[in-house]
């Protein structure tokens, strides 16, 4: 799911930039360690999803609750470029795990579950508890941005109740009027993305977490001021309309 995704912009209208090749290893090293850590969690039964003291109960009464994990090391700011971090939390009642796994694995479903953000997805190759899927996204916040993506994914288990995915984009590309803007047009609104799942069964449903890392261009020097609010608002709405949407999946 979109997540993270920034509307930047000039006094002469929007910058164009393809991902700077340290910033993209850069990334990649965040991402391993994110992953390593997760790896860790997912070891035991015990804090398979993360809340904090008090949170549970919030959770489970219904709120979604978003947090920026600007606290993470080596996420911020860099040389051209920004790695952003954000995790989010959510309970959907009488759901099982099986039933999720069944909701994240049937991508011709999304532009039903997902709408209006995701326009088209599909499942391009299975192999046991592997698959490549494709999606296009649109995003609307002051303007409308289309992104394609293609996506390694990775499901896995602790038990019948606990399990986790893993899901990795290997494409990233800007679409307008139907065709993919050249790596000298994009604007670099989203050039990668991870999206790292976690779920519990129990309390009568299940407790949802997603956690997104992805990496923009920078913010303009500058211009903090003006385009600040959207490194914050933007993908807290995006992973609180992506929580609150499986949710409602998971209900009907």
């Amino acid at each position: 799911m979109l997540v993270g995704l920034l509307l930047l912009a000039d006094g002469a209208g929007l910058l164009r930039a393809e991902a700077p090749g340290p910033a993209v290893a850069a990334f990649n090293s965040y991402c391993r360690r994110v992953e390593a850590g997760l790896a860790e969690q997912h070891r035991s039964a015990s804090g398979f999803v993360v809340m904090a003291a008090g949170e549970e109960a919030r959770i489970r009464g219904g709120e979604v609750v978003v947090e920026r994990l600007a606290s993470s090391p080596g996420a911020g700011e860099m040389e051209g470029a920004m790695v952003h971090d954000w995790r989010g939390t959510a309970f959907a009642a009488g759901a099982t795990a099986a039933d999720f796994e069944r909701l994240m694995r049937d991508f011709e479903a999304y532009p039903k579950n997902f709408a209006p953000q995701v326009l088209e997805a599909k499942t391009v190759s299975v192999e046991g508890d592997r698959m490549q899927a494709w999606m296009r996204v649109r995003q609307r916040h002051v303007i409308t941005v289309v992104m394609d993506g293609r996506y390694d994914i990775e499901y896995g288990r602790l038990d019948a109740r606990h399990g986790y995915s893993v899901s990795r984009s290997t494409e990233m590309e800007e679409m307008v009027g139907g065709r993919p803007l050249g790596a000298s047009e994009e604007h670099g609104f989203l050039w990668r993305l991870n999206t790292y799942w976690s779920y519990e069964e129990r309390d009568g449903g299940l407790y949802l977490q997603v956690e997104a890392v992805s990496l923009t261009r920078a913010v303009p020097r500058g211009l903090g001021w003006a385009i600040g609010p959207y490194v914050e608002s933007v993908p807290r709405e995006s992973m609180e309309f992506t929580l609150q949407s499986a949710v409602k999946a998971l209900r009907k």
